[in-house]
């Protein structure tokens, strides 16, 4: 990979909360412009889980309350207007695999697509009413939107899939695809663990380090504590900067799950038998 050195980052702009009644989620500003799409970002703010999970967990894979999930899932279709079984997030592993969901997917067995959707952590579609989405609890969530081929992405980013460059792997997959170029890409990065929260071994540093990105922008050491920290925010942005995409359409939410452990699950707070937070994106037909 190429040097990232003294590459400019995109824009922090304040969320947007999607008008609900029952559940809070929230939008990014520069998506929520475009009526072509719909996203939607979800926080701990209503639903029906307890303990860890309390209250609004729609994370399949969390081990929480089986009925408790497809209850808060229930909220989520309603709230986005769209079936729950049309709303698609993979079993993640904390790699860079990548799959795109097509006509042919939506006709499989429940079964064959959970096995699909086994050991991805993006997934990416042009198929309309067809919502793709992430799970997380700290680690970053990325959206992608190429309106100009009506596609798009929902990525999950923790530090071992930044490492591997999933976002890059993510852009190569739509341009390959679909023909997206980064210069049409709209991206958002959004509630994560922050710089200041993300302390890290000299092994995660080292791996940052060997895989091409420049420390001096992503990382500082604490004189204090004399630990390296990884800023997963600027890494991604600088992903997204190298792979085409200007830095005014990237937007960053700025929001750290770990210090806003209220309204978004955190696992380095909580554990990680604790719900996630679910950030998708779909074409509207």
């Amino acid at each position: 990979m190429k040097s990232m050195k003294n590459m400019k980052i995109g824009t922090t702009k304040k969320m947007k909360i999607l008008p609900n009644d029952k559940v809070k989620m929230l939008q990014f500003p520069v998506l929520s412009e475009d009526c072509n799409i719909s996203h939607f970002v979800t926080t701990r703010q209503g639903g029906v889980s307890k303990g860890a999970y309390a209250s609004f967990n729609p994370g399949e894979y969390s081990g929480d309350n089986p009925e408790a999930v497809r209850a808060n899932r229930k909220l989520l279709s309603d709230a986005i207007r769209i079936p729950s079984e049309r709303i698609f997030a993979p079993f993640q592993v904390h790699g860079a695999e990548v799959r795109s969901i097509e006509p042919s997917f939506l006709s499989l067995p429940l079964e064959e697509q959970q096995l699909y959707m086994h050991g991805v952590d993006a997934l990416v579609t042009d198929v309309p009413e067809v919502c793709i989405a992430v799970s997380t609890a700290d680690c970053v969530p990325v959206l992608l939107y190429a309106p100009d081929v009506k596609a798009v992405a929902a990525v999950h980013a923790g530090w071992k899939g930044t490492v591997q460059h999933i976002v890059s792997s993510v852009m190569e997959h739509m341009s390959r695809n679909f023909g997206t170029r980064g210069a049409d890409v709209v991206a958002c990065i959004g509630p994560s663990i922050s710089l200041e929260s993300f302390e890290v071994g000299d092994e995660v540093y080292e791996a940052f380090k060997e895989s091409g990105f420049d420390m001096s922008i992503i990382s500082t050491k604490k004189r204090k504590t004399g630990k390296h920290h990884i800023d997963l925010w600027e890494a991604n942005r600088s992903e997204l900067l190298y792979a085409g995409i200007p830095a005014g359409q990237i937007e960053v939410a700025g929001i750290c799950t770990y210090i806003h452990q209220d309204d978004f699950f955190s696992a380095r707070r909580l554990g990680i038998d604790s719900g996630r937070i679910l950030s998708g994106i779909m074409i509207r037909k």
